[in-house]
């Protein structure tokens, strides 16, 4: 399918699921880039900047939110370009100047992210220019309470990170920390229609066109959740799983097991929604998903990414 027409001055280096979309905005004086992928795919992230930038320096680096997968490329580009400016949400930068990698989810996720540094923060209700054009900076809680997304309202161009994809919206991490958030994806999706979007440049998946259906799909994926928040708590294991996965690639099944018991994030999970389940049938059970989803396979004791 063909992407839909997207402003000039873009270039969307789409990433699979491990690391998150990059886009590099051009300008004549300068350009930036918005996420910067996860630790793991920092070289190649370096090697797909570099190769479009064709020597010019990269001025501005900005994220979406600090998920480990959106900001794990940060430490190698200030490494790469030293006089690049790096922007964040204002929410937890106090934990990246101290760097707290458990106030940042790193730790009790089983994730990785190298420390970085910031140069200032990124408000909710500004705008900014990237290149040489003003975009609209919106705030977009729910998947993560201080996620931001960036409008540009000539071009009617809108870049969601994971509070709107294709096929719905990333997994509402407040929720199963205890907090109340499917509010504010709602809200967020009642902004997103507001702005009435031509083209999505999604946190993953392909760059797509804005429409009515996409929209009720994602409320109809909300509604879900809303009414059976164990049916949420149950995908999130998944990918939690899926992204260790990702990581590895391939993993004796005992090692998968012990990782997910040994990460606090996931223990979390199962011990509010499904603490009488027994770990390793519980693990069975979503990676058997993971197989008959064809995302993963198994043999001889080994789990394949896949």
């Amino acid at each position: 399918m063909i992407h839909p027409p997207l402003p000039s001055d873009l270039r969307v280096f789409e990433r699979g699921w491990l690391s998150s979309n990059n886009i590099l905005c051009f300008g004549s004086d300068s350009c930036a880039l918005i996420d910067s992928g996860y630790s793991t795919h920092a070289e190649q992230t370096l090697s797909l900047v570099a190769g479009e930038l064709q020597g010019r320096p990269l001025d501005l680096l900005l994220n979406t939110h600090l998920h480990s997968d959106h900001c794990g490329g940060n430490a190698a580009l200030q490494g790469k370009y030293p006089e690049m400016r790096t922007l964040i949400p204002p929410g937890h930068a106090a934990f990246v100047a101290s760097w707290d990698p458990a106030a940042l989810s790193y730790t009790p996720t089983g994730q990785s992210c190298s420390r970085f540094t910031f140069a200032d923060v990124l408000l909710a209700g500004t705008t900014i220019f990237l290149g040489d054009t003003e975009w609209q900076i919106h705030a977009a809680p729910g998947h993560d309470p201080h996620s931001l997304v960036f409008f540009e309202p000539l071009s009617r161009t809108l870049i969601s990170a994971d509070a709107f994809w294709e096929n719905g919206f990333g997994v509402v991490f407040p929720e199963l920390e205890g907090d109340t958030a499917f509010a504010q994806v709602g809200a967020t999706l009642d902004l997103i229609e507001r702005l009435d979007p031509h083209a999505v440049i999604p946190g993953h998946g392909r760059v797509f066109n804005y429409h009515e259906k996409i929209m009720a799909k994602a409320r109809q994926r909300l509604d879900a959740f809303i009414g059976n928040p164990t049916r949420h708590a149950h995908h999130a294991g998944k990918v939690l799983l899926k992204f260790k996965l990702l990581e590895a690639q391939q993993m004796e099944f005992s090692n998968f097991l012990a990782w997910a018991g040994q990460t606090s994030y996931f223990r979390l999970i199962r011990k509010t929604y499904f603490s009488s389940v027994p770990l390793e049938q519980w693990v069975g059970q979503l990676t058997e998903e993971l197989i008959h989803s064809g995302v993963a396979s198994m043999k001889e004791g080994v789990i394949f990414n896949g």
